[in-house]
């Protein structure tokens, strides 16, 4: 079958090692279908996968893409869910000690056909397309989570979207999301995101969170850098969230005021909380909210998966903004 894979990581030059070209079909185990895939979109993992910074549960080889829509064989289209649990498990699948994702231990969505547990093929609502739906799984469902789930944001509210260097589909996502759920957005980022930030619905802009007119309720973090997230203890209410679903290594310093800040987040109580990519339930949920409130993700373009080249080049240098969305012959 047709697929983006990578045999070996190249960290010198993570895109040459992208093969575009045939690849077994993959075993069918039991409790697992098959899913002919129609589409599927580029992440930033993708990218890790390439360079070899993808994790220590990372294998090679192995086939890309961890996002999809597809169909099974009889006829129903589906959602295909990133994160797959471990054998039993029956909880939520962002605490499960052996969750992983789709093109880590197993084979990924880049593919005319991709192997995944029957739990991970999650029907998709007619009123969505195919394009949408590939979206959804890793960039939404994490906005979705930590805007709804993790933070707990409820109509009325006001949350801080923090935007490092550029704001990316995630950060973007929690603006389009809020917005549509009677939720007060203001974004702290880079002057050059003023823009698209005030496009995508936010209220206010500031290039420092030390600028906001007032505290906010919750301050969601997609790409934590370094020690900067300190500063932003100052920026919330009393008994607020601080949400965290990224991080970067190195980038940052410790702050002048680190130890006023660190008083400030214990006898302020302030709440420092991680949020995982999301669970299939989750997925459900935020599948609903989309059609009950017409939101759809931003497409930049959609492109044949032969041209994974093309649209990973586009990626890396921050070319456009919005989804990468590649069709499945």
């Amino acid at each position: 079958m047709l697929a983006v894979y990578c045999s070996r990581p190249d960290s010198a030059d993570p895109l040459r090692a992208a093969v575009v070209g045939d690849y077994p079909r993959q075993p069918v185990p039991e409790g697992w279908r098959v899913v002919r895939m129609l589409t599927t979109s580029l992440n930033m993992r993708e990218i890790n996968v390439l360079g070899g910074r993808a994790g220590t549960g990372q294998r090679y080889p192995v086939i890309l893409g961890s996002d999809g829509c597809g169909v099974l064989d009889d006829g129903t289209e589906v959602v295909v869910h990133a994160s797959v649990g471990s054998p039993g498990w029956t909880g939520p699948e962002s605490v499960d000690p052996g969750r992983t994702v789709l093109s880590e231990r197993h084979e990924g969505t880049f593919a005319e056909f991709a192997v995944v547990p029957c739990r991970n093929a999650l029907p998709k609502p007619p009123e969505l397309s195919a394009v949408d739906a590939a979206c959804l799984p890793t960039a939404w469902l994490t906005a979705y989570r930590m805007l709804f789930v993790t933070a707990g944001a409820v109509p009325g509210q006001t949350v801080l979207v923090r935007g490092r260097r550029r704001l990316g589909t995630i950060a973007s996502a929690v603006i389009v999301l809020a917005s549509a759920a009677g939720v007060h957005v203001w974004v702290a980022g880079e002057p050059d995101d003023r823009e698209l930030a005030s496009g995508l619905g936010a209220e206010v802009f500031v290039t420092d969170s030390r600028l906001l007119p007032a505290p906010v309720d919750a301050v969601l973090d997609a790409s934590v850098s370094g020690m900067g997230w300190l500063d932003d203890v100052a920026a919330v209410h009393p008994h607020g969230a601080i949400v965290c679903a990224g991080y970067r290594a190195g980038g940052g310093t410790l702050p002048r005021s680190a130890a006023d800040a660190m008083r400030n987040l214990v006898f302020r109580e302030i709440r420092v909380l991680g949020s995982g990519m999301g669970t299939a339930d989750d997925l459900r949920g935020l599948m609903e909210f989309l059609v009950a409130t017409g939101v759809r993700p931003a497409v930049a373009d959609v492109l044949d998966i032969r041209e994974v080249g093309r649209g990973m080049r586009a990626m890396l240098t921050g070319a456009t903004t919005g989804k990468l969305v590649f069709r499945l012959p």
